[in-house]
């Protein structure tokens, strides 16, 4: 199942159909008047709905079954590369699931370079079908013409192409044209009616490769003449990303959101994700599939009760896998708990509609072939030197969509007076992509068979025996000899020096085996790592089995991308023994939604269990979020609650109490949007100990924002205004708050813009700074004057350990003399 929708220039909206595949996409809907309308005349245009229609809804099964959902925009992040004079590079956030929700339907400008991104079975293809499909009915009025092109035409190597031949012929389902060269003509007379879909590229950084700059005479060769046959497929595409080639149109590219594209997202100026199912889309979906209500009801009954399939149905091709078992097994009572049963008992069910796969050979032959482009990270079918596929294993791969056949069309052939095609078949496997010769395997279909392997070891032996060709005894042997070694692999595993992603997985492998054997570390962080409904499942489930033992454990949700279902989930394990951080806005979102369900003690249990300490800010929305937990924390209730009181929030938040760390890290760029609201919400935070605002570039009037703020925070022992253009005026206002904080240890004033005025300031109120041992002021702009005044206030100050004050204004002599005078005064 796939995702499909209709997305113009400043909405989307998304539609689900079940089981759909194949269809269209490339021809002028040309609107009667339009300026393409002699080139449209060409392309038949009355038979391009029924040409796109036809070619959609033969290959579903089910043609009216639509289940609404959304798309939501994503957002990036600049940071900093090693090289400072280089662009800074873009990466993508992780938004958690209040800030997605904000994000879903925000009509936005017009946009020209679009990335659509979503995991496998989520429905990227479908979507771009279904938009394709809309368009041929006139439903996306501002393009005249519309092309597909996929990634599999990148094996055609020769120079043989040119962009009329890429677009007319190569163009995914294309009608018949009668006149390619006026097509051709206004497509390059008015571009900005184009719309480019580039679809089937499984990574991001498989866009890079296209992206890298071209040879000056191919650019020019490619600006000048465009319609000579003299190109490969991959630089016309190359030409396409690079605006080399129609430079006015509109590029929409899909991906799964994995690997770094920095490239890719710099001249990306939009950038979508498509939604899983929510559990009312699941519903719907179950409910539509059965075309006998009571059985549907049945099946959606069987489904709640089973908590990782249904988890499972959040990905809408897994979703139909798992109807398509419900749907085929006798008894519903019975059903897989693990994707390695789901992934079993659909082979099964496979292999019984058809009972010539019943033939083992031709299994274990499909098999072979699946493993082998596996580890050689290809899709593509051995063709080649006379390995070629046997007619009746290419009919049942085919016949089971075990294996997928692709036409690209190379040129038209005029015979007989009727138009036909010679035609390069591609047989691929539709679960193994990639470009071929990559130096490592694609993470997502490794991980996926992994997974399965581990599971298979496991799982029950009687049904395994059916899908092998071992005898008994030499199937015994290998059996247990390899179910023995994993699981001491298992249990000799060092999860501390595990990546989170690789803790996440492990977690699969123990659930798909149905062991107990996780000595996992007492913290456990899945920062970065996107977690699906299906993921939080098997972490709960190894917890659970952790806690059994009396373990204690810390997670650590944050950036991970969690719903807040899934994080109420976890809140149910959250005893004395486990304790948790995630997204502030999510988490105060589930406090709100157990309050208005009634459940007192799971939300004093997600209240007392919560943690934010440490905190580095490194979004403005970070910032936002924080005010609002420290706005309840003060208010002692939730913003929206109607109760004047909470008995819960008595005491305020225990994680706003907790938080002794605080790092202001959004840069020169976003710093100066959340700065206001990080001085409107510091004075709530009274047990604050360490204080970072480095490279903010706050400037005087910001540090006297901080200095009203700081009156309030008694307890704090480490500042950090470095690198913030803070002047004489700045730590004039600083001082006076300064010198009150009875605990401050450590201040740092590094390479700012202070001047002998404001060292002077300093030095007025270092021997009343009775806590104060380190304080850095080195690369600013006092003199030997400055820093004489400092010295001499250094001499009253028995506590103080270190003084750094170094910077190019100060004589060498001087400064020698002033380190002679006292050892605390240090270069760096």
């Amino acid at each position: 199942i796939n995702s499909m929708a209709t997305m113009t220039a400043d909405c989307s909206f998304l539609l689900f159909v079940v089981d759909g595949t194949v269809p269209p996409v490339q021809m002028s809907s040309s609107p009667p008047g339009s300026l393409s309308n002699t080139a449209s005349k060409a392309m038949s245009p009355s038979c391009l709905y029924l040409h796109i229609r036809n070619h959609l809804y033969l290959s579903l099964s089910l043609t009216s079954h639509y289940v609404d959902g959304q798309v939501s925009q994503r957002e990036t992040l600049f940071r900093c590369g090693k090289n400072k004079n280089k662009f800074l590079d873009k990466e993508l956030i992780i938004m958690g699931d209040t800030d997605r929700k904000k994000s879903l339907l925000h009509p936005t400008q017009s946009k020209r370079y679009i990335l659509l991104l979503g995991n496998a079975g989520m429905g990227k293809t479908t979507l771009i079908k279904k938009l394709c499909l809309d368009w041929s009915r006139e439903g996306v009025p501002q393009f005249d013409f519309v092309f597909l092109l996929d990634s599999k035409a990148l094996t055609l190597t020769k120079p043989t192409f040119s962009l009329q031949t890429l677009l007319l012929n190569l163009s995914c389902l294309t009608p018949t044209c009668l006149d390619p060269d006026a097509v051709f003509a206004q497509i390059i007379a008015a571009p900005k009616r184009v719309l480019i879909i580039f679809d089937g590229f499984e990574e991001l950084r498989d866009y890079e490769t296209l992206l890298q700059t071209q040879e000056k005479d191919l650019i020019t060769s490619l600006q000048r003449d465009s319609k000579a046959q003299a190109y490969t497929i991959k630089q016309l595409y190359s030409g396409i990303l690079q605006r080399v080639l129609l430079p006015g149109c509109t590029l929409l590219l899909s991906a799964r959101p994995r690997g770094t594209a920095s490239q890719l997202l710099r001249r990306t100026d939009s950038y979508l994700e498509v939604c899983g199912f929510s559990p009312a889309d699941i519903e719907t979906y179950v409910s539509q599939y059965f075309a006998d209500p009571a059985l549907g009801a049945s099946a959606l009954e069987c489904l709640k009760n089973c908590s990782y399939l249904h988890l499972l149905c959040w990905n809408p091709r897994l979703c139909r896998l798992v109807c398509f078992v419900l749907e085929g097994s006798k008894s519903l009572e019975v059903l897989p708990r693990t994707l390695t049963g789901l992934c079993q008992q659909v082979l099964h069910l496979k292999m019984r509609e058809d009972k010539r796969t019943g033939e083992r050979q031709l299994l274990f032959q499909l098999s072979s072939l699946a493993w082998n482009g596996v580890k050689a990270n290809s899709s593509i079918l051995p063709m080649d030197g006379g390995r070629t596929i046997p007619v009746k294993l290419k009919a049942i791969g085919q016949k089971t969509g075990l294996f997928l056949s692709y036409d690209l069309r190379t040129k038209h052939v005029l015979s007989g007076g009727e138009i036909g095609r010679d035609r390069t078949i591609l047989q691929i496997f539709p679960f193994v992509s990639g470009q071929k010769g990559r130096r490592r395997p694609q993470r997502e279909e490794l991980e996926l068979t992994q997974r399965f392997l581990f599971g298979l070891l496991f799982c029950n032996r009687l049904k395994l025996q059916k899908l092998h060709s071992y005898t008994e005894t030499d199937f015994s042997e290998t059996f247990v000899s390899k179910q023995a070694f994993v699981t001491k692999h298992l249990t000799g595993l060092s999860y501390g020096d595990l990546s989170p992603a690789q803790v996440l997985e492990t977690c699969h492998y123990v659930h798909e085996a149905s062991l107990t054997h996780a000595n996992l570390p007492p913290t456990l962080t899945f920062r970065g790592v996107p977690l699906k409904p299906s993921d939080v499942f098997v972490v709960r489930d190894v917890l659970e089995k952790g806690g059994s033992k009396g373990l204690s454990f810390c997670l650590d949700l944050e950036d991970s991308g969690i719903q807040i279902s899934g994080i109420r989930t976890l809140v149910g394990l959250i005893t004395s023994s486990v304790s948790s951080r995630a997204c502030i806005a999510d988490v105060v979102t589930l406090w709100e939604q157990l309050e208005q369900d009634g459940k007192g003690n799971l939300k004093q249990q997600a209240v007392s269990k919560f943690k934010i300490h440490p905190l580095k800010a490194t979004q403005v929305c970070h910032i936002e979020h924080l005010a609002k937990l420290v706005n309840v924390h003060t208010h002692k209730r939730l913003l929206d609650s109607s109760n004047q009181s909470d008995s819960v929030l008595a005491e305020g938040v225990p994680a706003v109490r907790e938080l002794y760390k605080l790092e202001f890290e959004l840069g020169p760029v976003n710093g100066p949007k959340a700065f206001p609201l990080l001085c409107e919400l510091l004075p709530g935070l009274h047990n604050l100990q360490h204080l970072d605002l480095e490279n903010s570039k706050i400037g005087d009037q910001g540090a006297e924002k901080v200095a009203d703020a700081l009156v309030s925070l008694c307890y704090l022992e480490v500042l950090n205004l470095s690198q913030n253009s803070i002047g004489d005026q700045g730590i004039s206002k600083l001082a006076t708050t300064l010198r009150d904080l009875p605990k401050l240890h450590c201040l740092s004033l590094y390479s700012n813009v202070i001047s002998d005025e404001g060292a002077k300031s300093l030095a007025g109120i270092l021997p009343h700074m009775a806590s104060l041992t380190d304080l850095d002021v080195k690369y600013n702009k006092l003199t030997d004057v400055g820093a004489q005044s400092l010295g001499v206030s250094l001499s009253n100050c028995k506590r103080m350990k270190t003084l750094r004050l170094w910077n190019q204004c100060i004589p060498y002599g001087v400064f020698e003399r002033l380190q002679q005078q006292d050892k605390r005064i240090l270069w760096h």
